[in-house]
């Protein structure tokens, strides 16, 4: 009988606009209910219920490293105009060894609220690597 093991992070893959881009790292990917806390007047019971409130999501950010003549980040934030900006929506899919989608988060209306260069060092080695941040209004997580 073969073992299963858990699913690995460095498997995965970004979607927007139709085509797939290469990052090396996604973080953000958070959804949060808020509690409200509420108790009728006349209840005989002595607490309060909670309910769930407005689901809070966080910004998402994207890691990738820098190429030559490809500053797609920077020419979607130049689109920024008087409260006006080109949303996407974008699919994050986690993969298995067959490169088959394990778990999808579908990200609806995002755009970018941060971009941010590389950290440069006259003695470093690394690759140069941007990130974009990506506020958004709705995280759909599902399990293909």
């Amino acid at each position: 009988m073969a073992v299963a093991y858990p699913v690995s992070v460095f498997h995965f893959q970004v979607e927007w606009g139709g085509s797939r881009i290469g990052f090396t790292e996604v973080s953000g990917l958070t959804v949060e209910l808020q509690s409200i806390d509420y108790r009728e007047g006349s209840s005989l019971e002595y607490h309060v219920s909670k309910m769930p409130g407005i689901p809070q999501y966080s910004n998402i950010t994207l890691k990738r490293g820098i190429f030559r003549a490809d500053n797609e980040f920077f020419q979607w934030l130049n689109t920024v105009k008087m409260n006006n900006i080109e949303r996407r929506d974008l699919t994050i899919s986690l993969l298995n060894e067959e490169h088959e989608p394990v778990m999808v988060w579908k990200v609806k209306e995002a755009w970018p609220c941060k971009v941010e260069g590389p950290s440069l060092n006259s003695t470093g080695n690394e690759v140069a690597i941007e990130s974009i941040e990506l506020c958004h209004e709705g995280l759909a997580i599902e399990t293909p």
